[in-house]
């Protein structure tokens, strides 16, 4: 080897960890594209966990969790120049500031993690670093507001009986034996030994395949089927539901004569859909910008649907003294309406936080909203169900959902407008969280959203009924409640605080070995 060359294979060799991360991370961002992976969530995550035992581990976690966010949510950037009237370099730099935020919690999880890598148990990395994960992952969904987007669980979303197990333990439960899986593979690579890979796979390849069975026999128990209109019409158990999906676009710039002509496409879908006896599901921003209590109009058109014999679940903002609410209305035949107030807002779309110090928001994105938070859960009444909603990102949190069936809610609702989002990842990354919801709280869900993706999910988790990006037209299908309380449903906060036990017994647990063995 020539002098010269020596050099150049230093810095090859100082590079190759930050290129592996990279590479690892992009993989991880890929996985959570449209369609789910089979194979590659059991092991992409391997080479990051290879890495702790390398030098700045802290470091090539952030590189890693860069890569991951900038792959994994590109969509930002479409949305922030169309309807955000961003410049291109500041839209692309709001995607690199989110990611580089995001990027935090998996730096956080190598700079811990390196001392349970490094301290040799078997079952301390085993067990600890899924755990910590877990707590990392709970911890970005509420901190700063939360951004719950996208857990490790939802790679899983192709394998068999990952979606049933959310019954028991949640999504974070899920995204545990992820890692376990992947903490697996490096171990088995790291000892060059293929049980701990075998392990690794059979493992959460077991548990899942329990879960799915004790679902299984619980849904045996319940005489309820629920399905398509054209299969179980003539049932007298259950509640005729009509999705609709208008497919309106966005209006980048304001246009009266596009608005009005959205606003009749809309009604005039909801008119199809109307027959005595359905629930009509709606859209959120299917009647933007008019409002059920602001225009007249409105109130008369979706009225006379209710007088016809089918109630409307529908989206509009609701005018208070202390600030405008984001709200879904159900109006129905012989009742009074109903009405849902949105608790969790969406930062820098409905509300700018820290107002102050962010009050160019206002100037840069046009759209951002300006409203207010609800404090109180309200469940909406229908022939003797009640729905649970959840207003677009609401779905994404779990143990908000969670507490709609422990106040009772025998169906769950949720509508959405993903046409800021085109035909990108977004709309089926937002799909991902209305399955693990209907799976942890076995709760049929009915998803609405303006241009996709719009399904009838079953309690399992499954799609039963699906109009995908763009589609336009009705699923009519037959909806059944239920009142069983899942085990996730009563504890949400149980798989969290077990992991967050574990990873504090594993941290003192491998210190205490370290200072026995100061070798």
């Amino acid at each position: 080897m020539s002098i010269d060359s020596r050099p150049r294979l230093t810095l090859a060799r100082s590079l190759a960890p930050t290129v592996v991360a990279a590479a690892s991370g992009v993989l991880w961002g890929l996985a959570f594209g449209a369609k789910p992976w089979l194979l590659a969530p059991w092991f992409v995550l391997a080479p990051l966990v290879l890495l702790l035992g390398t030098r700045r581990a802290a470091w090539l976690g952030f590189v890693h969790g860069f890569a991951t966010w900038v792959v994994a949510i590109p969509w930002i950037v479409p949305t922030l120049l169309t309807f955000g009237s961003l410049p291109k370099p500041l839209a692309w730099t709001c995607l690199a500031l989110l990611s580089g935020y995001l990027a935090l919690y998996p730096a956080a999880f190598a700079g811990i993690g390196a001392r349970l890598w490094r301290s040799g148990s078997v079952w301390v990395a085993w067990i600890g670093l899924p755990s910590l994960w877990v707590v990392l992952e709970a911890l970005r969904g509420r901190l700063l507001g939360g951004f719950p987007w996208n857990p490790a669980a939802h790679a899983f979303l192709g394998i068999s009986g990952a979606l049933p197990s959310a019954a028991w333990f949640g999504v974070h439960g899920v995204s545990f034996l992820v890692l376990f899986a992947n903490v697996g593979i490096a171990l088995a690579i790291r000892s060059r030994r293929f049980e701990p890979a075998v392990l690794a796979v059979l493992g959460p390849l077991l548990i899942f395949g329990i879960a799915a069975r004790a679902g299984q026999r619980l849904d045996a128990l319940d005489p309820h089927e629920f399905g398509s209109e054209a299969v179980a019409a003539s049932s007298e158990v259950g509640s005729r539901v009509a999705i609709v999906q208008p497919n309106i676009p966005n209006l980048a710039a304001w246009d009266a004569a596009a608005a009005q002509a959205n606003y009749q496409k809309a009604l005039g879908a909801a008119r199809d859909a109307c027959v005595p006896g359905a629930l009509v599901v709606m859209p959120e921003s299917a009647f933007w910008p008019y409002s059920y209590e602001r225009d007249p109009v409105v109130r008369r058109d979706l009225d006379a649907l209710a007088a016809s014999g089918c109630g409307v679940l529908f989206n509009g903002d609701h005018e208070a003294p202390e600030g405008d609410y984001n709200s879904a209305y159900l109006v129905a035949p012989q009742t009074a309406p109903s009405r849902y107030d949105k608790r969790h807002l969406v930062p820098f779309g409905e509300y700018v936080p820290l107002a102050n110090v962010f009050a160019w928001v206002g100037k840069v994105a046009r759209n951002a909203g300006d409203f207010q938070a609800a404090d109180e859960l309200v469940l909406l009444p229908w022939r003797g169900e009640r729905i649970g909603m959840a207003i677009c990102y609401e779905i994404a949190y779990p143990d908000e959902t969670a507490a709609l069936t422990q106040q009772g809610a025998t169906l769950l609702a949720t509508i959405t407008n993903d046409a800021w989002y085109g035909d990108t990842a977004a709309p089926w990354q937002h799909l991902a969280a209305a399955l693990f919801r209907a799976a942890e709280n076995r709760r049929v869900v009915l998803r609405a959203a303006i241009t996709g993706v719009s399904a009838m999910i079953g309690p399992d988790g499954s799609v039963r009924s699906q109009l995908g990006v763009y589609d336009e037209g009705t699923l009519r299908v037959i909806a059944f409640g239920r009142r069983d309380l899942t085990l996730y449903a009563r504890a949400p906060w149980l798989p969290i605080a077990l992991a967050a036990g574990f990873t504090l017994f594993v941290i003192i647990a491998s210190s205490l070995e370290r200072r026995r063995s100061p070798q």
